[in-house]
């Protein structure tokens, strides 16, 4: 693997890390006119069509899916739905660097559970630790952090986990980028009835609709093409590693795009935030050369630290 390909990873991933803020950056600009639930509606639905277009170009076949792999595509389109969905809700009422630092401490945890080693706890107390002085942050200024918006955020957190198992699952059955063109428009459609209010606003804003084009453009057609194309560059813990700069990345895209400054105490909260994250990535890539190096088992056994790292899963952006 040359330096050169390596470089154009890097460069990939971070391009997508900030694509991801900008589009919620352009995002919280619509929720007075169209809701955070309309404008997700919105996003899923238009970026499912996009994404599905793209796929039937190299020959996806939906139509020919058995019932267990619709039913993982559901799945992962549900885990679609509620991530965005309330992620865009928490953004809404708490700054944009907050939400992403809550958010991400479902997949943390998912990814210390899964492995089953007791040094991951030691990651889940750092983030736990950062979301206590975030709590303490809130009680110290002038505003307090929004209770509902932090709530939002940690649910976004729970299905963001959801989402990992579930894209892994699609990703292994289904060829190309056709499953998740299909779970974007599930997950679209399941938030009609929440969303459909806000997003019928468009009529009435035809103004609006280049701003939503650019959220579904950064928010979910580039930072996606982006990553596929890193992950062909990448070691997997290195791209993981990479994307735990998200909450940073958020922080200065708030920052820049949306005027929402920040103290000392938020920086610990974010450097926290990433150092669990690094920290469970690193001990997912020791348990795979554990799996290399482990001693073969004897016919009829299986090796524990290989059945823990099947279910290892590793970190994954929106």
């Amino acid at each position: 693997m040359t330096s050169q390909r390596i470089s154009s990873g890097v460069a990939l991933v971070v391009g997508s890390c900030i694509s991801l803020q900008m589009g919620a950056a352009v995002a919280v600009q619509l929720f007075p006119t169209l809701g955070s639930w309309g404008v997700t509606t919105l996003r899923l639905g238009v970026a499912g069509l996009v994404v599905i277009i793209l796929s039937l170009a190299t020959r996806a076949k939906p139509w020919t899916w058995s019932g267990r792999t619709w039913l993982a595509v559901a799945v992962l389109g549900a885990s679609l739905a509620g991530m965005n969905g309330f992620f865009f809700a928490a953004i809404e009422r708490i700054p944009l660097s907050v939400a992403v630092a809550v958010e991400f401490t479902g997949p943390l945890v998912l990814a210390a559970v899964l492995s089953r080693r007791a040094r991951d706890l030691v990651w889940v107390g750092c983030a736990a630790l950062g979301m206590v002085l975030l709590g303490v942050e809130s009680w110290l200024a002038a505003d307090s952090l929004d209770v509902t918006g932090v709530i939002f955020a940690a649910v976004a957190g729970v299905f963001w986990a959801l989402y990992i198992l579930a894209n892994a699952k699609v990703g292994s059955t289904v060829p190309g980028v056709g499953g998740l063109g299909v779970a974007m428009l599930i997950g679209g459609l399941m938030l009609l009835p929440v969303g459909a209010p806000g997003a019928m606003q468009l009529g009435a804003h035809p103004e609006l609709v280049w701003f939503v084009l650019t959220v579904v453009l950064f928010s979910s057609v580039v930072p996606y093409s982006l990553e596929l194309s890193a992950l062909r560059r990448l070691p997997a813990p290195v791209f993981s590693v990479l994307l735990s700069l998200e909450p940073a990345v958020a922080a200065v895209a708030g920052w820049i795009l949306l005027d929402q400054t920040f103290g000392w105490l938020r920086v610990v909260v974010l450097l926290l935030v990433i150092a669990a994250s690094v920290g469970t990535t690193r001990t997912a890539a020791t348990v795979k050369n554990e799996i290399i190096t482990d001693p073969a088992p004897q016919p009829g056994q299986s090796s524990s630290v290989e059945s823990g790292a099947r279910r290892d899963v590793s970190l994954a952006s929106r």
